[in-house]
Protein backbone atom coordinates (compact mmCIF):
# COMPACT_ATOMS: atom_id res chain seq x y z
CA UNK A 1 0.00 0.00 0.00
CA UNK A 2 1.51 3.40 -0.94
CA UNK A 3 2.61 5.60 1.89
CA UNK A 4 -0.07 8.07 0.82
CA UNK A 5 -2.67 6.02 2.67
CA UNK A 6 -1.72 6.87 6.24
CA UNK A 7 -4.08 6.39 9.17
CA UNK A 8 -4.90 10.10 9.16
CA UNK A 9 -5.51 10.01 5.43
CA UNK A 10 -7.99 7.14 5.79
CA UNK A 11 -9.81 8.82 8.70
CA UNK A 12 -10.00 12.14 6.83
CA UNK A 13 -11.23 10.45 3.66
CA UNK A 14 -13.91 8.42 5.45
CA UNK A 15 -15.15 11.42 7.42
CA UNK A 16 -15.23 13.57 4.28
CA UNK A 17 -17.24 10.95 2.40
CA UNK A 18 -19.80 10.72 5.21
CA UNK A 19 -20.22 14.48 5.58
CA UNK A 20 -20.38 14.95 1.80
CA UNK A 21 -23.21 12.44 1.53
CA UNK A 22 -25.24 14.52 3.97
CA UNK A 23 -24.21 17.97 2.80
CA UNK A 24 -24.86 17.39 -0.89
CA UNK A 25 -28.45 16.45 -0.18
CA UNK A 26 -28.77 19.37 2.23
CA UNK A 27 -27.82 21.85 -0.51
CA UNK A 28 -30.92 20.80 -2.40
CA UNK A 29 -33.06 20.42 0.72
CA UNK A 30 -32.37 23.91 2.09
CA UNK A 31 -33.43 25.60 -1.14
CA UNK A 32 -36.65 23.59 -1.36
CA UNK A 33 -37.30 24.11 2.36
CA UNK A 34 -37.44 27.84 1.68
CA UNK A 35 -39.64 27.36 -1.37
CA UNK A 36 -41.98 25.03 0.55
CA UNK A 37 -42.74 27.83 3.02
CA UNK A 38 -43.78 30.11 0.16
CA UNK A 39 -40.38 31.76 -0.19
CA UNK A 40 -39.31 33.56 -3.34
CA UNK A 41 -36.09 33.49 -5.37
CA UNK A 42 -34.82 36.36 -3.23
CA UNK A 43 -35.56 34.37 -0.05
CA UNK A 44 -33.60 31.38 -1.35
CA UNK A 45 -30.71 33.75 -2.02
CA UNK A 46 -30.92 35.30 1.45
CA UNK A 47 -30.69 31.90 3.16
CA UNK A 48 -27.79 30.85 0.95
CA UNK A 49 -25.92 34.12 1.55
CA UNK A 50 -26.56 33.89 5.30
CA UNK A 51 -24.36 30.80 5.37
CA UNK A 52 -21.57 32.49 3.43
CA UNK A 53 -21.37 35.83 5.28
CA UNK A 54 -20.00 34.37 8.57
CA UNK A 55 -17.75 32.11 6.52
CA UNK A 56 -16.16 35.22 5.02
CA UNK A 57 -16.05 37.05 8.36
CA UNK A 58 -14.50 34.27 10.45
CA UNK A 59 -12.39 32.20 8.05
CA UNK A 60 -9.19 34.15 8.80
CA UNK A 61 -9.63 33.48 12.50
CA UNK A 62 -10.20 29.82 11.67
CA UNK A 63 -6.92 29.69 9.76
CA UNK A 64 -4.95 31.35 12.54
CA UNK A 65 -6.43 29.03 15.17
CA UNK A 66 -5.67 25.94 13.09
CA UNK A 67 -1.98 26.90 12.88
CA UNK A 68 -1.80 27.55 16.65
CA UNK A 69 -3.75 24.67 18.25
CA UNK A 70 -4.26 21.05 17.15
CA UNK A 71 -6.17 21.13 13.89
CA UNK A 72 -8.34 18.13 14.66
CA UNK A 73 -9.77 19.87 17.74
CA UNK A 74 -10.85 22.80 15.59
CA UNK A 75 -12.44 20.40 13.09
CA UNK A 76 -14.38 18.48 15.75
CA UNK A 77 -15.71 21.68 17.35
CA UNK A 78 -16.81 22.95 13.94
CA UNK A 79 -18.58 19.65 13.16
CA UNK A 80 -20.42 19.84 16.49
CA UNK A 81 -21.69 23.34 15.66
CA UNK A 82 -22.84 22.20 12.21
CA UNK A 83 -24.60 19.19 13.71
CA UNK A 84 -26.57 21.34 16.14
CA UNK A 85 -27.50 24.02 13.59
CA UNK A 86 -28.62 21.53 10.92
CA UNK A 87 -30.52 19.50 13.51
CA UNK A 88 -32.45 22.58 14.59
CA UNK A 89 -33.11 23.52 10.94
CA UNK A 90 -34.47 20.01 10.30
CA UNK A 91 -36.68 20.08 13.39
CA UNK A 92 -38.27 23.39 12.44
CA UNK A 93 -38.98 22.21 8.88
CA UNK A 94 -40.40 18.86 10.04
CA UNK A 95 -42.65 20.58 12.57
CA UNK A 96 -43.85 23.06 9.95
CA UNK A 97 -42.68 26.02 12.03
CA UNK A 98 -39.75 27.23 9.95
CA UNK A 99 -39.74 30.97 9.33
CA UNK A 100 -37.37 32.85 7.07
CA UNK A 101 -35.47 34.58 9.89
CA UNK A 102 -34.92 31.25 11.66
CA UNK A 103 -33.54 29.65 8.51
CA UNK A 104 -31.25 32.63 8.00
CA UNK A 105 -29.88 32.42 11.58
CA UNK A 106 -29.31 28.65 11.41
CA UNK A 107 -27.62 28.96 8.03
CA UNK A 108 -25.34 31.61 9.54
CA UNK A 109 -24.37 29.24 12.36
CA UNK A 110 -23.56 26.59 9.77
CA UNK A 111 -21.35 29.07 7.93
CA UNK A 112 -19.51 29.88 11.15
CA UNK A 113 -18.76 26.19 11.61
CA UNK A 114 -17.48 25.97 8.06
CA UNK A 115 -15.24 29.00 8.62
CA UNK A 116 -13.53 27.19 11.47
CA UNK A 117 -13.45 23.84 9.70
CA UNK A 118 -12.18 24.72 6.22
CA UNK A 119 -8.60 25.92 6.86
CA UNK A 120 -8.01 23.29 9.56
CA UNK A 121 -9.27 20.52 7.27
CA UNK A 122 -7.16 21.63 4.34
CA UNK A 123 -4.03 21.88 6.45
CA UNK A 124 -4.70 18.48 7.99
CA UNK A 125 -5.24 16.81 4.63
CA UNK A 126 -2.08 18.24 3.09
CA UNK A 127 0.06 17.09 6.02
CA UNK A 128 -1.40 13.56 5.84
CA UNK A 129 -0.21 12.87 2.29
CA UNK A 130 3.31 11.68 1.52
CA UNK A 131 5.33 13.99 -0.69
CA UNK A 132 6.36 11.25 -3.12
CA UNK A 133 2.81 10.48 -4.20
CA UNK A 134 0.95 13.67 -3.34
CA UNK A 135 -0.77 14.13 -6.70
CA UNK A 136 -2.15 10.60 -6.71
CA UNK A 137 -3.18 10.90 -3.05
CA UNK A 138 -5.12 14.10 -3.70
CA UNK A 139 -6.81 12.55 -6.74
CA UNK A 140 -7.86 9.42 -4.81
CA UNK A 141 -9.19 11.56 -1.94
CA UNK A 142 -11.19 13.70 -4.32
CA UNK A 143 -12.45 10.61 -6.16
CA UNK A 144 -13.82 9.21 -2.90
CA UNK A 145 -15.48 12.47 -1.92
CA UNK A 146 -16.89 12.99 -5.39
CA UNK A 147 -18.29 9.49 -5.37
CA UNK A 148 -20.19 10.54 -2.25
CA UNK A 149 -21.39 13.60 -4.17
CA UNK A 150 -23.11 11.34 -6.68
CA UNK A 151 -24.93 9.41 -4.00
CA UNK A 152 -25.70 12.46 -1.90
CA UNK A 153 -27.12 14.47 -4.79
CA UNK A 154 -29.15 11.64 -6.29
CA UNK A 155 -30.50 10.32 -3.01
CA UNK A 156 -30.94 13.81 -1.58
CA UNK A 157 -32.94 15.04 -4.56
CA UNK A 158 -35.09 11.90 -4.52
CA UNK A 159 -35.69 12.14 -0.76
CA UNK A 160 -36.65 15.82 -0.99
CA UNK A 161 -39.26 14.86 -3.58
CA UNK A 162 -40.39 11.78 -1.61
CA UNK A 163 -40.31 12.65 2.12
CA UNK A 164 -39.60 16.39 2.04
CA UNK A 165 -36.55 18.54 2.85
CA UNK A 166 -36.77 18.19 6.64
CA UNK A 167 -35.62 14.56 6.75
CA UNK A 168 -32.74 15.29 4.38
CA UNK A 169 -31.56 18.08 6.68
CA UNK A 170 -31.81 15.67 9.64
CA UNK A 171 -29.57 13.18 7.80
CA UNK A 172 -27.05 15.96 7.25
CA UNK A 173 -26.97 16.69 10.98
CA UNK A 174 -26.33 13.00 11.70
CA UNK A 175 -23.51 12.93 9.15
CA UNK A 176 -21.75 15.80 10.94
CA UNK A 177 -22.02 13.90 14.22
CA UNK A 178 -20.46 10.76 12.77
CA UNK A 179 -17.75 12.60 10.81
CA UNK A 180 -16.77 14.63 13.87
CA UNK A 181 -16.43 11.43 15.89
CA UNK A 182 -13.97 10.04 13.34
CA UNK A 183 -11.94 13.25 13.23
CA UNK A 184 -11.49 13.13 17.01
CA UNK A 185 -9.11 10.17 16.46
CA UNK A 186 -6.71 12.01 14.13
CA UNK A 187 -3.04 11.80 15.16
CA UNK A 188 -0.97 15.01 15.20
CA UNK A 189 2.23 13.51 16.62
CA UNK A 190 3.99 14.02 13.26
CA UNK A 191 3.34 17.78 13.28
CA UNK A 192 6.02 19.88 15.02
CA UNK A 193 4.84 21.78 18.08
CA UNK A 194 3.84 25.30 17.14
CA UNK A 195 5.50 28.34 18.64
CA UNK A 196 2.71 30.43 20.24
CA UNK A 197 4.39 33.49 18.74
CA UNK A 198 2.96 36.98 19.12
CA UNK A 199 -0.73 36.23 18.87
CA UNK A 200 -3.42 35.78 16.25
CA UNK A 201 -2.83 39.16 14.58
CA UNK A 202 0.83 38.39 14.05
CA UNK A 203 -0.09 35.00 12.61
CA UNK A 204 -2.51 36.67 10.20
CA UNK A 205 0.16 39.16 9.10
CA UNK A 206 2.60 36.32 8.45
CA UNK A 207 -0.02 34.47 6.44
CA UNK A 208 -0.82 37.61 4.45
CA UNK A 209 2.85 38.13 3.56
CA UNK A 210 3.07 34.53 2.40
CA UNK A 211 -0.09 34.96 0.35
CA UNK A 212 0.72 38.23 -1.46
CA UNK A 213 4.31 37.21 -2.20
CA UNK A 214 3.09 34.61 -4.70
CA UNK A 215 1.38 36.13 -7.80
CA UNK A 216 0.03 32.77 -8.98
CA UNK A 217 -1.70 32.30 -5.63
CA UNK A 218 -3.48 35.61 -5.27
CA UNK A 219 -4.32 35.85 -8.98
CA UNK A 220 -6.19 32.53 -8.96
CA UNK A 221 -7.90 33.38 -5.67
CA UNK A 222 -9.12 36.70 -7.15
CA UNK A 223 -10.33 34.81 -10.21
CA UNK A 224 -12.28 32.37 -8.06
CA UNK A 225 -13.74 35.21 -6.03
CA UNK A 226 -15.94 35.84 -9.07
CA UNK A 227 -16.10 32.30 -10.48
CA UNK A 228 -17.32 30.84 -7.18
CA UNK A 229 -19.80 33.67 -6.69
CA UNK A 230 -21.57 33.18 -10.02
CA UNK A 231 -21.35 29.37 -9.81
CA UNK A 232 -22.92 29.27 -6.35
CA UNK A 233 -25.64 31.72 -7.37
CA UNK A 234 -26.38 29.49 -10.36
CA UNK A 235 -26.50 26.32 -8.26
CA UNK A 236 -28.20 27.59 -5.10
CA UNK A 237 -30.68 30.07 -6.58
CA UNK A 238 -31.22 29.75 -10.32
CA UNK A 239 -30.80 25.98 -10.58
CA UNK A 240 -33.71 25.06 -8.27
CA UNK A 241 -35.93 27.68 -9.92
CA UNK A 242 -35.19 26.41 -13.44
CA UNK A 243 -35.74 22.85 -12.18
CA UNK A 244 -39.12 23.73 -10.72
CA UNK A 245 -40.31 25.58 -13.83
CA UNK A 246 -38.82 23.47 -16.64
CA UNK A 247 -37.79 20.05 -15.29
CA UNK A 248 -40.60 19.15 -12.92
CA UNK A 249 -39.04 19.77 -9.50
CA UNK A 250 -36.25 18.61 -7.20
CA UNK A 251 -35.77 15.13 -8.68
CA UNK A 252 -34.27 16.11 -12.08
CA UNK A 253 -32.11 18.80 -10.45
CA UNK A 254 -30.79 16.18 -8.04
CA UNK A 255 -29.98 13.92 -10.99
CA UNK A 256 -28.14 16.77 -12.73
CA UNK A 257 -26.03 17.34 -9.63
CA UNK A 258 -25.39 13.59 -9.41
CA UNK A 259 -24.17 13.58 -13.01
CA UNK A 260 -21.85 16.45 -12.11
CA UNK A 261 -20.57 14.22 -9.33
CA UNK A 262 -20.05 11.39 -11.82
CA UNK A 263 -17.96 13.75 -13.92
CA UNK A 264 -15.79 14.60 -10.94
CA UNK A 265 -15.20 10.90 -10.26
CA UNK A 266 -14.11 10.30 -13.86
CA UNK A 267 -11.90 13.39 -13.70
CA UNK A 268 -10.32 12.20 -10.47
CA UNK A 269 -9.65 8.76 -11.96
CA UNK A 270 -7.89 10.44 -14.88
CA UNK A 271 -5.80 12.51 -12.47
CA UNK A 272 -4.63 9.41 -10.58
CA UNK A 273 -2.87 8.40 -13.82
CA UNK A 274 -2.08 11.73 -15.46
CA UNK A 275 0.32 14.06 -13.68
CA UNK A 276 1.03 16.99 -16.02
CA UNK A 277 4.41 18.64 -15.57
CA UNK A 278 2.82 22.12 -15.72
CA UNK A 279 0.03 21.15 -13.35
CA UNK A 280 -1.11 24.70 -12.55
CA UNK A 281 -1.46 25.59 -16.23
CA UNK A 282 -3.42 22.39 -16.87
CA UNK A 283 -5.64 23.17 -13.89
CA UNK A 284 -6.36 26.71 -15.07
CA UNK A 285 -7.35 25.50 -18.53
CA UNK A 286 -9.75 23.17 -16.74
CA UNK A 287 -11.71 26.15 -15.36
CA UNK A 288 -13.17 27.19 -18.74
CA UNK A 289 -15.84 24.41 -18.75
CA UNK A 290 -17.20 25.78 -15.44
CA UNK A 291 -19.24 28.11 -17.66
CA UNK A 292 -21.14 25.27 -19.38
CA UNK A 293 -23.81 24.62 -16.69
CA UNK A 294 -24.54 28.36 -16.47
CA UNK A 295 -25.02 28.48 -20.23
CA UNK A 296 -27.23 25.39 -20.15
CA UNK A 297 -29.48 26.90 -17.47
CA UNK A 298 -29.61 30.20 -19.37
CA UNK A 299 -31.24 28.68 -22.48
CA UNK A 300 -32.61 26.48 -20.75
CA UNK A 301 -31.67 23.28 -22.54
CA UNK A 302 -33.28 19.88 -22.04
CA UNK A 303 -32.53 17.94 -18.88
CA UNK A 304 -30.32 15.57 -20.90
CA UNK A 305 -28.17 18.38 -22.35
CA UNK A 306 -27.92 19.98 -18.92
CA UNK A 307 -26.62 16.66 -17.59
CA UNK A 308 -23.91 16.60 -20.28
CA UNK A 309 -22.83 20.13 -19.39
CA UNK A 310 -22.71 19.21 -15.71
CA UNK A 311 -20.66 16.09 -16.46
CA UNK A 312 -18.03 17.99 -18.46
CA UNK A 313 -17.79 20.69 -15.80
CA UNK A 314 -17.43 18.06 -13.10
CA UNK A 315 -14.60 16.28 -14.91
CA UNK A 316 -12.74 19.53 -15.59
CA UNK A 317 -13.00 20.74 -12.00
CA UNK A 318 -10.87 17.77 -10.95
CA UNK A 319 -8.09 18.79 -13.31
CA UNK A 320 -8.07 22.15 -11.55
CA UNK A 321 -8.61 20.75 -8.06
CA UNK A 322 -5.71 18.30 -8.12
CA UNK A 323 -3.43 20.89 -9.74
CA UNK A 324 -4.34 23.46 -7.10
CA UNK A 325 -3.78 21.11 -4.19
CA UNK A 326 -0.46 20.02 -5.67
CA UNK A 327 0.62 23.65 -5.98
CA UNK A 328 -0.21 24.38 -2.34
CA UNK A 329 1.50 21.17 -1.25
CA UNK A 330 4.66 21.94 -3.20
CA UNK A 331 4.96 25.69 -2.66
CA UNK A 332 3.58 26.54 0.83
CA UNK A 333 5.42 25.74 4.10
CA UNK A 334 3.55 23.25 6.30
CA UNK A 335 3.37 25.52 9.33
CA UNK A 336 1.60 28.24 7.29
CA UNK A 337 -0.81 26.03 5.36
CA UNK A 338 -3.95 26.82 7.33
CA UNK A 339 -3.30 30.57 7.36
CA UNK A 340 -2.65 30.66 3.63
CA UNK A 341 -5.71 28.48 3.17
CA UNK A 342 -7.80 30.96 5.14
CA UNK A 343 -6.85 33.79 2.76
CA UNK A 344 -7.65 31.43 -0.11
CA UNK A 345 -11.09 30.77 1.36
CA UNK A 346 -11.68 34.46 2.13
CA UNK A 347 -10.79 35.68 -1.34
CA UNK A 348 -12.58 32.86 -3.08
CA UNK A 349 -15.84 33.27 -1.14
CA UNK A 350 -16.00 36.98 -0.35
CA UNK A 351 -18.37 37.74 -3.23
CA UNK A 352 -20.57 34.65 -2.80
CA UNK A 353 -23.02 36.24 -0.31
CA UNK A 354 -23.26 39.31 -2.56
CA UNK A 355 -23.98 37.18 -5.61
CA UNK A 356 -26.55 34.96 -3.91
CA UNK A 357 -28.31 37.92 -2.29
CA UNK A 358 -28.43 39.80 -5.61
CA UNK A 359 -29.44 36.78 -7.70
CA UNK A 360 -33.15 37.43 -7.16
CA UNK A 361 -32.99 41.19 -7.91
CA UNK A 362 -30.75 40.49 -10.93
CA UNK A 363 -33.36 38.08 -12.26
CA UNK A 364 -36.03 40.76 -11.86
CA UNK A 365 -33.90 43.42 -13.57
CA UNK A 366 -32.09 41.54 -16.34
CA UNK A 367 -34.10 38.38 -16.62
CA UNK A 368 -32.81 35.00 -15.45
CA UNK A 369 -31.36 34.02 -18.83
CA UNK A 370 -29.38 37.23 -19.25
CA UNK A 371 -28.04 37.04 -15.70
CA UNK A 372 -26.81 33.50 -16.35
CA UNK A 373 -25.16 34.51 -19.65
CA UNK A 374 -23.31 37.34 -17.92
CA UNK A 375 -22.15 34.88 -15.24
CA UNK A 376 -20.82 32.46 -17.86
CA UNK A 377 -18.99 35.27 -19.65
CA UNK A 378 -17.24 36.31 -16.44
CA UNK A 379 -15.96 32.76 -15.93
CA UNK A 380 -14.44 32.68 -19.41
CA UNK A 381 -12.91 36.18 -19.31
CA UNK A 382 -11.32 35.87 -15.87
CA UNK A 383 -9.88 32.45 -16.60
CA UNK A 384 -8.31 33.80 -19.79
CA UNK A 385 -6.83 36.70 -17.79
CA UNK A 386 -5.17 34.36 -15.27
CA UNK A 387 -3.27 32.68 -18.11
CA UNK A 388 -1.27 35.90 -18.50
CA UNK A 389 0.32 35.45 -15.05
CA UNK A 390 3.80 34.02 -15.79
CA UNK A 391 3.92 31.68 -12.78
CA UNK A 392 0.65 30.04 -13.77
CA UNK A 393 2.29 28.97 -17.01
CA UNK A 394 5.77 28.24 -15.67
CA UNK A 395 5.41 26.42 -12.31
CA UNK A 396 6.42 22.82 -12.86
CA UNK A 397 6.43 19.64 -10.83
CA UNK A 398 9.71 19.17 -8.99
CA UNK A 399 10.78 15.52 -9.03
CA UNK A 400 13.61 13.43 -7.65
CA UNK A 401 15.82 11.69 -10.17
CA UNK A 402 14.61 8.20 -11.00
CA UNK A 403 11.05 8.72 -9.78
CA UNK A 404 8.38 6.59 -11.35
CA UNK A 405 6.42 8.34 -14.10
CA UNK A 406 3.17 7.91 -12.16
CA UNK A 407 4.33 8.46 -8.57
CA UNK A 408 6.51 11.49 -9.29
CA UNK A 409 8.17 12.70 -6.13
CA UNK A 410 7.62 16.30 -5.15
CA UNK A 411 10.88 17.65 -3.74
CA UNK A 412 10.65 18.70 -0.13
CA UNK A 413 11.20 22.46 0.10
CA UNK A 414 13.22 22.18 3.28
CA UNK A 415 10.35 22.96 5.64
CA UNK A 416 10.09 20.80 8.76
CA UNK A 417 7.74 17.82 8.88
CA UNK A 418 5.18 17.02 6.20
CA UNK A 419 5.45 19.86 3.73
CA UNK A 420 2.65 18.26 1.79
CA UNK A 421 -0.89 19.43 2.32
CA UNK A 422 -3.66 21.18 0.33
CA UNK A 423 -9.72 23.22 -0.56
CA UNK A 424 -11.60 20.64 -0.53
CA UNK A 425 -11.14 21.48 -4.08
CA UNK A 426 -9.14 24.61 -4.51
CA UNK A 427 -10.38 28.15 -4.11
CA UNK A 428 -13.82 27.89 -2.76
Amino acid sequence: MPRTYSRNYLLLSTAAVVSQLGSQGALIASAFAVLSTGGSAADVGFVASARTVPLVLFVLIGGALADRIPRHRVMVAANALNCVSQGAFAALVLLGRAELWQMVVLSALGGTGQALFGPASEGMLLSSVDGESAGRGFAVYRMAVNGATIGGAAVGGALVAWVGPGWVLACDAASFLFAGSLRAFLDLSHVPERDPGGGVLRDLRDGWREFVSRPWLWAIVVQFGVVNAVAVAGQAVYGPLVAREHYGGAGPWGVANAVYGAGTVIGAIVMTRWQPRRFLLAGTLGVFPFALPLMALAVPVSAAVLAVAMFVAGASVEVFGVGWMTALHQEIPEEKLSRVSSYDWLGSLALVPVATALAGPAQSTLGRGQALWVSAGLVVLLTAAVLFVPEVRSITRRVRAGADAIDQAVVDTGVASADAEGPLGGPG
